[in-house]
């Protein structure tokens, strides 16, 4: 069984990490256009590095959760056969144990220098301008997609579900393109966990409601206890 599970905020909302869209989330205060774009990066980098030093920061303040832990339990039982694609630039599924972790918009921890185009693992502050390790170039830049940029890898991604059995959503809203589009890239079943149903619940085959860290931990369960996907 081939499973491809894509994560998105939700699933670290309960371990402390605020999402991008609820009342309390990251872009309150913070206007995207201003830290998010390569636009924003130019006109005032010293914000932009501010804003993702403070995520890097507060990444390191936090711990994974049940429904993290439940993916690295999965892998260890499926091995290659699991995908995880994460739309999340945290660190919570290796921390976990996962292995086979596709960051498609990037880490907080990594820095790509924009002069010697390297990338470097990274867990310090970049707004004091720190050297590239590599080239010593102060022009290292956080290794995060940004809005009006290409996701990482999305090739692998697009085989992954091309030619998976199953296609499980976890956390995500929905919105959030290409990602959104998934669901209908999957040639094999499809579920949604999620704390409330997403935009697109309606293209799933089967749409769960509830915490992640109930919810995922209850589904792997079900696949290990019972050798299908999607068993209730």
């Amino acid at each position: 069984m081939r499973v491809v599970v894509l994560t998105g905020a939700g699933i670290s909302a309960e371990s402390g990490l605020a999402t991008f869209r609820d009342s309390n989330g990251l872009w309150e205060g913070h206007d995207p256009i201003q830290v998010a774009t390569p636009e924003a990066y130019a006109d005032d980098p010293a914000l932009v590095q501010r804003f993702y030093d403070e995520r890097r920061a507060a990444l390191s303040r936090v711990a994974p959760n049940a429904a993290h832990e439940a993916l690295a339990r999965l892998e260890q039982a499926l091995g290659d056969d699991l995908l995880v694609v994460t739309q999340n630039v945290d660190d919570l599924h290796e921390r976990a144990g996962s292995t086979r972790v596709h960051h498609l918009h990037g880490r907080l921890g990594s820095a790509w220098c924009t002069t010697c185009d390297e990338r470097h693992s990274w867990a310090g502050p970049l707004a004091d301008r720190p050297p590239c390790p590599g080239c010593g170039a102060r022009a290292l830049r956080p290794d995060i997609v940004w809005f009006g940029e290409i996701p990482y890898g999305m090739d692998v991604v697009e085989h992954a579900l091309w030619s998976c059995d199953l296609f499980v959503s976890i956390g995500t809203s929905g919105v959030v393109y290409p990602a959104a589009a998934f669901v209908h890239w999957a040639r094999g079943t499809t579920l949604e966990l999620n704390l409330e149903p997403s935009s697109g619940a309606s293209d799933f085959v089967e749409s769960r409601q509830g915490p992640a860290s109930h919810l995922v931990p209850a589904w792997v369960d079900e696949v290990l206890g019972s050798g299908g996907p999607g068993s209730s």
